[in-house]
């Protein structure tokens, strides 16, 4: 988020801060390019967001990031952007950062099938559909979070979604959006790590006061009910509420469609550890390209809390120990990996305890995260 505000301000907008609330202004003549360079620190979703909004203003954009995000693939939004007119460089074949949009302000419309599940891909193209010559439509096999365009329509934006199938097809009307107030809740991907720490503490009751609660973001806790564990989405006045208490847990399969964006795969490996019985990861291939090759990092930390761990193609399977008393003391580096991180310290807080190598990188998406792990105590 702070990345994101900064840029912002860059392209022109203001921010102020008012009792807990945002302030944000656009400058009435829109945005415009930056004189420096738009750094997206270790954000990839900072980065493909960024790619479809810069495609609205005309002239050239340079985006940067950390030594984590210089590695990741921007092939996925490079592609329907160019196909719109907007021109995204980077370099090799997967288009890795820094890169160089050059947009001339006004694109052309497109229909796009996404080829993998991602809500930020699909953004990219809402967001560059606000000044296309013509209606443009996404469509997506496996139904991601519809957090973007909700916000779109919100602002006055014409925009329709269709189910089609196990997907979905959303087609956006050019336009400028209008002044809208949201209360945005918390983020469920963070919740998740809390949940699992309290199915899996000998002796916890957690609770998340406010967590968005949309289907295609809550898929975890499917997956832990279906372990066994005491975990539940309470409404709780406009959004809900993740309760969490100490469980026996059992193994189980999860399938990578039921958590699309499967950021919740390295705690839901934590959660594996503690249950009994072999679980299987099915269909996992898109962890290898997440902030670190968590594929690897997530097999690799269930073996450093001492389970029995192999793979087949993009599956995985943990042998679970039982319980999470039963956890190793371990060391782990978290190569700038914040999920990594934060996956890291709920089997440490747990278990037998931990050393995190890196422990800074939690800091890209959650600050605070350790100061309010320690408020558990």
């Amino acid at each position: 988020m702070a990345a994101t505000s900064v840029i912002l301000e860059q392209l022109g907008a203001t921010r102020a801060d008012e009792n807990g609330r945002a302030l944000v202004s656009g400058p009435d003549e829109g945005l415009h390019p930056s004189a420096h360079a738009l750094d997206c620190a270790n954000s990839g979703t900072t980065m493909r967001l960024m790619c479809g909004v810069v495609s609205t203003i005309p002239g050239t954009h340079e985006l940067t990031g950390d030594e984590s995000l210089s590695v990741r693939p921007m092939d996925r939004v490079a592609i329907p952007l160019g196909r719109m007119g907007a021109h995204v460089r980077g370099h090799g074949e997967t288009v890795t950062p820094p890169l160089t949009v050059t947009s001339p302000g006004q694109l052309r419309a497109l229909n796009y099938r996404v080829p993998v599940a991602s809500a930020q891909v699909k953004s990219a193209i809402l967001f560059a559909g606000l000044v296309a010559d013509g209606d443009s439509s996404v469509s997506e096999d496996v139904r991601t979070r519809s957090t973007t365009e909700d916000m779109l329509r919100a602002a006055g934006v014409s925009i329709e979604t269709h189910q089609v199938g196990e997907g979905r097809e959303i087609t956006l009307r050019p336009g400028r959006p209008l002044r809208h107030d949201w209360f945005v809740p918390g983020d469920p991907s963070q919740a998740a790590y809390f949940a699992v720490l309290g199915a899996i503490h000998p002796d916890a009751t957690l609770e998340v006061l406010s967590v968005e609660a949309s289907p295609e973001r809550v898929g975890f806790v499917g997956v832990l009910e279906r372990m066994g564990a005491d975990v539940r989405l309470v409404e709780n006045g406009q959004f809900h509420a993740l309760r969490a208490r100490s469980s026996t847990l059992r193994a189980t399969e999860i399938r990578a469609d039921e958590i699309p964006s499967v950021d919740e795969v390295p705690v839901l490996t934590v959660a594996a550890c503690a249950a009994t019985g072999v679980s299987a990861f099915r269909a996992m291939g898109e962890l290898r390209h997440k902030e670190s090759d968590r594929f690897a990092g997530s097999m690799a930390l269930a073996q450093s809390l001492g389970c029995r761990v192999w793979s087949e193609g993009d599956d995985f399977f943990i042998d679970g120990l039982e319980s999470a008393t039963h956890f190793l003391d371990f060391t782990v580096a978290s190569t700038l990996d914040h999920r990594m991180v934060m996956a890291s310290a709920v089997a440490g807080c747990a278990g037998a305890g931990c050393t995190i190598e890196g422990a800074s990188a939690v800091s890209s998406s959650y600050p605070h995260f350790f100061r309010d792990l320690a408020l558990l105590q």
